[in-house]
């Protein structure tokens, strides 16, 4: 089967040598090559690619984790391959948190980028060495600053409980609870209970539904 990608990138060049490299595989096609991330998102649901590489920077603009998010919620999506300059934890986790189904640089080789659309396309995690060092540090921190009632209370809002049912069920006070949930969005890197939700999904610290 031939894996058809989309390429959004807003430099030329990038674009040229992502499509020469492709062009040497039999088995990816580019079936377009755009410099917007609006431009991707319509050309994803348009074109109905195996694989979106996404760059997140546009125009000096962080725009490729939203276009993943809106490219990921369509009806049969995509996998989408994160491609970029950029490696802060605030970048990957904003990234893997949209449905990235994968995080490379753009040091990354040939062979790299190849195996990774190919990993993506058969529905697998592709992520740079160095980013999924990364991952897995930031996991490991997790589990070592989440308190054992922290990591209760987080899975009893994965749940779906509200604070006032989930005060009830442990006998606490709603005002604890909260501040019970104000010390866990910190330490995940994050602001709403759908986010701290996801975001120990994704990392372990609680099992997916």
């Amino acid at each position: 089967m031939t894996i058809r990608i989309l390429i959004a990138d807003d430099h030329p060049m990038m674009r040229a040598g992502l499509t020469a490299l492709f062009d040497t595989e039999p088995a990816i096609t580019v079936i377009a090559a755009v410099d917007t991330a609006e431009e991707a998102v319509a050309q994803a649901a348009l074109l109905r690619p195996e694989v979106v590489l996404m760059d997140l920077q546009f125009a000096g603009v962080f725009r490729g984790a939203d276009a993943t998010r809106l490219i990921r919620d369509a009806p049969h999506p995509p996998a989408v391959l994160i491609l970029t300059n950029y490696d802060t934890d605030s970048d990957i986790v904003s990234a893997i948190e949209a449905g990235a189904a994968g995080y490379l640089l753009k040091d990354a080789g040939p062979d790299e980028l190849i195996r990774a659309v190919t990993a993506a396309a058969s529905g697998q995690s592709a992520l740079a060495p160095a980013v999924a060092t990364r991952l897995l540090s930031r996991v490991r921190e997790s589990h070592a600053t989440l308190s054992a009632r922290e990591l209760e209370v987080l899975g009893l809002v994965a749940d779906g409980l509200s604070n006032t049912a989930l005060a009830r069920l442990l006998h606490l006070s709603e005002t604890t609870v909260k501040s019970h949930l104000a010390h866990i969005y910190p330490k995940l890197g994050v602001s709403s209970r759908t986010a701290a939700v996801a975001e120990a999904r994704r990392t372990g610290l609680i099992g997916r539904q």
